[in-house]
């Protein structure tokens, strides 16, 4: 009772519903709602701060930047949902609202879309050493949709790619970067494919900022080779994941091209399986075969494992005991 009657009094000022309505509709920052409502920062925050407070909106930091979105997880996640979709369509202001909304996503969009257009050169060469695209987003929706995926998060999600293959067919998801260029490219590319289920944040993947058994499926998409510590990303992977969950890595196989270790920083030089699946052990995890797709010269591997149903130790716990031992 005391959780909704917080979140009617929250919601219940017309600013507050104006910004209720608007982060429906997608991330922001402060520094958007000043410029869409014409209103100061000191009295933005202040409301932010109260929706925040109630649970109707969720806050995620990134360096300086804070972005807002409603919220998807605790006990006024629905309230906010169903608050957001009583707001009248056609009423004056919420439409001015979000043509400036509009306009501040395509503003978003053309700066990340130049930074790819300076950056995608480095992708596109590494690309044509491989194996088509096409068969890998295949391989990999095969394995992550199997069955059904409730909540998904993908570990260095760059520009959103995983998240736009399967985004239409799972739940909801989570994309995390460390780069906040990279995120910006992700969120225009999110925004521009109609998909409000999927959001990102910056993070760390050595130390994931969401509570153990939060996740059913994680992906890690041409990630680990350029982890100082793979074998620790993985069992932080495994630590988030819920016991039945999987987790897929999409990485090159062992190669010699030095080239990539030069030019494009990459910490590793491939993997061979037995290495991936010795991580996989460590981190609890139940090993499946892996799927290779011969490239030239680079080779394409999809190792997945899955943490045993009856699991509910956690992957630090058992590095722990180990130790012990």
């Amino acid at each position: 009772m005391e959780t909704l009657l917080q979140g009617l009094r929250a919601v219940a000022e017309p600013t507050r519903l104006r910004i209720l309505g608007l982060c429906a509709h997608g991330e922001l920052t402060v520094s958007d709602l000043v410029q869409i409502l014409g209103q100061s920062q000191p009295r933005v925050s202040r409301h932010l701060r109260l929706l925040v407070d109630a649970g109707l909106l969720e806050r995620n930091q990134e360096g300086n930047w804070a972005w807002y979105r409603l919220a998807t997880r605790g006990a006024a996640a629905d309230l906010a949902r169903i608050v957001a979709d009583l707001i009248p369509d056609r009423d004056p202001l919420l439409t001015l609202d979000l043509e400036r909304f509009e306009r501040v996503k395509t503003a978003r969009a053309e700066h990340a879309a130049e930074y790819f257009r300076r950056n995608a050169g480095d992708w596109d060469r590494v690309r044509a050493m491989h194996v088509d695209g096409g068969a890998i987003d295949a391989a990999l929706r095969t394995l992550l949709l199997e069955s059904e995926v409730k909540d998904l998060l993908d570990i260095g999600t760059g520009t959103g790619s995983v998240l736009q293959l399967v985004g239409g067919d799972i739940g909801a998801a989570i994309g995390i970067d460390s780069s906040r260029e990279m995120l910006q490219v992700a969120r225009a590319n999110l925004n521009r494919a109609g998909l409000g289920n999927c959001q990102v944040r910056q993070a760390d993947m050595y130390q994931l900022p969401f509570q153990a058994g939060s996740f059913d499926a994680v992906t890690l998409h041409m990630v680990l080779h350029f982890a100082e510590e793979p074998a620790r990303v993985l069992a932080e992977a495994a630590r988030v994941l819920r016991p039945g969950g999987r987790i897929v890595v999409v990485d090159f196989a062992r190669h010699a091209m030095t080239a990539l270790a030069e030019e494009h920083r990459h910490r590793w030089l491939g993997f061979p399986d037995a290495e991936i699946e010795g991580w996989f052990a460590a981190a609890g995890l139940s090993a499946r075969p892996p799927v290779r797709l011969e490239g030239t010269p680079l080779t394409v591997c999809l190792w997945s494992a899955i943490r045993p149903a009856n699991d509910r130790e956690s992957a630090p716990a058992r590095a722990a005991r180990g130790r012990a031992r």
